[in-house]
């Protein structure tokens, strides 16, 4: 600091000498040029990568001094001969020779004063080439300055070298060669920029996806088939036979931020796909998936706004879009705490949107459905509560979550028969799922993996919507059997999953699954009018299987890591038969009591 002090104040005292000496100004000006330079390279070199204030004033200082230097030496023998000029003749040659011809004495001053101006001449022109010299080297070594600024992790942004400092918490930005590229490159996949001036990066991504399929059974209008709602062997969509459907309403964008706080990294998601319309409408409607904000550090963080369940799990990978069978696909607003219990240990709470499911005689109903004419009996009281431990090493995955929530009916102020009550009751599921890495068993599996899952719970059935339409309880409202006897019952389920994810090589594999559930009724379901929707709703065991070649040419593995690239193209086979609780009995006229699905599919994503 003193060293670049003393320049500053030197430096502008020597050009005032040197503008005031005269003759001599060239050598002066040289060497407080030199001495100038030799102390801008020492301190552009050492300066603080925070002194950028320093470093512009230095770099102005330089240009205005060689500019200087510049000027004099195109000034020629004038600036060296300056008072000589003054007392000799124009013509030097004609004046020397004039007394030389008269026979008088050749007068010494004027070739004297001439003389030492082409010595002060030659003199000046060296150091200014040794100023030059100099000056190369103090540029050299401001701009290894600067590269050591930039591997700091600072930018060069604007000709006075505003240096600004990387989002900390976030990853730096690779070199690129350009300092305004540098502060707009972000750290997040895909489509992604740092917003110049802040300490916030913003990443677009998504995909545009194509889907075509085709039934050999019943009729099922839909790219999203419920395993719980395939037709019914015997029935009119059977009867009718299957057919042919493409859609690209799954297609999904969103946009992520990622902004430096002084309580850690906030995170922002907004997500929607075009699914929101029917499955036979190529006008698709916008829905919104996905809309949360989160707070925090690897540490701890907090999340709150419409996010994935902690219930969720999508265990293996499929084309088709719809929630299959044991798989949770619900996003829900929440309020959702995360933390790093241990190495690899992940514990998660969260406080969650409710929604009592029942079904009775009228059917599945929810807070939102009309009933006879008027509110919903199903109402709720609390919100939901989940929790979920998981832990993971090199590719193996351990998870346990449970969940804990109140069901509740209320027929007063509905339009449903006295009398007017409350009921309550309580649900709750408990579910584990591991997935082991093959190559722990032998390297020659490759990056194959094989998964399982399975979970037990009462009332739990909205959070497996493939399972039972939802359904969490039964309930006696609107049987004949049971007039002024109102119940609600939690329904037991549970089921499992086992799958393989085998890969033929890095561009081409394949998922193979089978998934088993079933569900427990009370004995008033069988009371319910054969045939109609409550008794179509009531599965009492269904059994689904996958298998799936997928293509992805732009694949790869790094670290033992699997990146499928921007670019998938696959094929799959679905089985699904479902069992309805008594059979026939509940199927209705000429139907049987079981529903068998086959239906094959392609699909093609292209990733951004």
């Amino acid at each position: 600091m003193v060293a670049r002090e003393g320049i500053r104040r030197g430096v502008p005292a020597l050009v005032d000498r040197a503008r005031r000496r005269g003759a001599g100004a060239p050598r002066l000006l040289a060497a407080a040029t030199l001495c100038w330079l030799g102390g801008a390279a020492a301190a552009m070199a050492q300066a603080p990568a925070g002194d950028a204030a320093t470093i512009a004033e230095l770099r102005r200082q330089l240009d205005e001094l060689r500019h200087r230097l510049e000027q004099l030496e195109s000034r020629g023998p004038r600036a060296g001969g300056q008072a000589a000029a003054a007392r000799a003749p124009r013509n030097a040659t004609t004046a020397a020779r004039a007394p030389v011809a008269r026979g008088e004495p050749v007068p010494a001053t004027g070739v004297a004063d001439h003389g030492a101006a082409q010595t002060e001449l030659r003199a000046a022109r060296q150091a200014a080439a040794e100023a030059q010299a100099a000056a190369a080297a103090a540029q050299a070594s401001a701009r290894e300055a600067e590269r050591r600024a930039a591997e700091a992790g600072q930018v060069a942004s604007g000709p006075a070298l505003r240096l600004e400092q990387n989002v900390p918490g976030l990853a730096p930005p690779e070199p690129m060669g350009r300092a305004f590229e540098d502060a707009l490159r972000a750290d997040l996949p895909g489509i992604a920029f740092r917003v110049p001036g802040t300490d916030t990066q913003v990443r677009l991504y998504g995909f545009a996806k194509l889907t075509g399929y085709t039934d050999l059974n019943g009729r099922n209008q839909t790219d999203t088939p419920p395993p719980s709602g395939i037709p019914l062997t015997g029935s009119n969509a059977d009867r009718q036979g299957g057919d042919f459907g493409m859609s690209a309403r799954f297609s999904r964008f969103g946009v992520d931020t990622r902004t430096l706080t002084g309580w850690g990294t906030l995170e922002t998601r907004l997500e929607g796909d075009f699914g929101g319309g029917a499955p036979t409408s190529s006008n698709a409607t916008f829905r919104l998936r996905q809309a949360w904000a989160e707070l925090g550090t690897d540490a701890f963080r907090v999340l709150a706004g419409q996010a994935n369940s902690l219930w969720n799990e999508g265990l293996f990978e499929t084309l088709i879009d719809a929630t299959n069978l044991n798989q949770s696909f619900v996003r829900q607003a929440q309020l959702r705490v995360t933390g790093r219990l241990a190495p690899g240990l992940t514990g998660q709470f969260s406080i969650e949107a409710p929604e009592t499911q029942y079904t009775s005689a009228a059917g599945v109903v929810t807070p939102s459905s009309n009933v006879d004419g008027g509110a919903s009996p199903a109402f709720n009281a609390m919100p939901d509560f989940l929790g979920r431990l998981t832990w993971r090493e090199d590719g193996a995955e351990l998870g346990v979550r449970g969940m804990l929530r109140e069901l509740q009916i209320r027929t007063a102020g509905t339009a449903v028969a006295d009398p007017a009550v409350t009921r309550r009751t309580l649900g709750w599921g408990l579910a584990a799922h591991g997935r082991l890495p093959m190559r722990w068993l032998s390297d020659a599996f490759g990056t194959d993996e094989v998964i399982g899952m399975a979970f037990y719970g009462e009332g739990i059935g909205r959070y497996f919507g493939g399972n039972t339409f939802g359904q969490d309880a039964l309930s006696t409202i609107g049987l004949a059997s049971h007039a002024g006897d109102v119940r609600l019952d939690s329904i037991p389920s549970w089921g499992a999953v086992a799958a393989y994810r085998r890969f033929w090589t890095t561009q081409l594999r394949s998922n193979f699954s089978y998934a088993y559930a079933r569900q427990d009724y009370p004995g008033y379901a069988r009371d319910f009018t054969p045939g109609s929707a409550a008794a179509l709703s009531l599965n009492r065991e269904m059994h689904q299987v996958f298998a799936n070649l997928i293509w992805s040419p732009f694949a790869e593995v790094r670290n033992g890591v699997f990146g499928s690239g921007w670019l998938d193209l696959g094929l799959e086979y679905l089985f699904t038969r479902r069992d309805l609780l008594g059979g026939a009995t509940m199927a209705g006229p000429g139907a049987v009591g079981h529903g068998i699905a086959n239906r094959f599919m392609f699909a093609a994503i292209a990733r951004f």
